[in-house]
């Protein structure tokens, strides 16, 4: 099982879903734990549940909302506290430095910084980041219009007063309106689809994807299931 962290004040909740998307279309298990402060996950998935911490299964991926720690969970599913989950990925969605402890995001396998450039998400994700008091290994995840040089070295500016080694590799996002236009549409129809995407932006999410795999296997099947997404099968 591989503990995956994003991190960041960033409006993340959707690039978490599509990348948990692409994963479960290749036959892989996949919790998504929303543990932000917005919990936005309680809005935008699906459910019929009424209650202010549960688990429910949308468009394959299961998506805890309202947890505060890996025991809650498995006390709602009811599991033991010695139990193991089952899944073969868990995504934990975080905001905040208390979630970050309660999740223990410092031993996840992979974690990455999700920002964008306005001034809230730079200073308010990288304030969460030197709170922590400790070193972490991230890799940049940047939302843009420009992509440019320019905006990752004012980037790595802002970060100088936090304990992080940073991925020498940066993964970019389009800050675009058409991908926004296109996640809001799927919303509104309750599912998770890929073909109106850009080309860049469904680069990017397989990229993340394609990380996280690591057998021969696993990314032939990873890319045959994006295919199969692309095509809106």
């Amino acid at each position: 099982m591989e503990k995956i962290g994003f991190i960041g004040a960033f409006d993340k909740t959707d690039l978490v879903m599509y990348v948990a998307k692409i994963l479960v279309e290749a036959k892989k298990k996949v919790l998504l734990i929303d543990a932000t402060v917005t919990q936005k996950a309680k809005y935008v998935v699906p459910t019929i549940e009424d209650k202010s911490a549960y688990v429910t299964s949308f468009a394959d991926i299961d998506i805890a909302v309202g947890f505060e720690n890996y025991s809650e969970i498995k006390q709602y599913l009811g599991m033991p506290e010695s139990a193991v989950f089952t899944y073969d990925y868990i995504f934990i969605d975080v905001d905040s430095i208390e979630e970050m402890r309660n999740f223990n995001i410092s031993e996840t396998n992979k974690k990455y910084f999700v920002t964008g450039f306005d001034s809230y998400s730079l200073k308010r994700g990288l304030e969460i980041l030197a709170g922590m008091g400790e070193t972490l290994e991230l890799k940049k995840v940047l939302f843009s219009k420009n992509l440019s040089y320019e905006e990752e070295e004012y980037f790595n500016y802002l970060a100088l007063g936090t304990k992080v080694k940073w991925d020498e590799e940066t993964i970019y996002f389009p800050f675009e309106q058409g991908d926004q236009g296109v996640i809001i549409e799927n919303q509104m129809v309750q599912k998770i689809k890929f073909k109106k995407l850009t080309e860049l932006y469904k680069e990017s999410l397989l990229y993340i994807a394609n990380e996280l795999v690591e057998e021969k296997e696993d990314v032939m099947n990873l890319k045959k299931a994006f295919k199969q997404l692309e095509k809106g099968v």
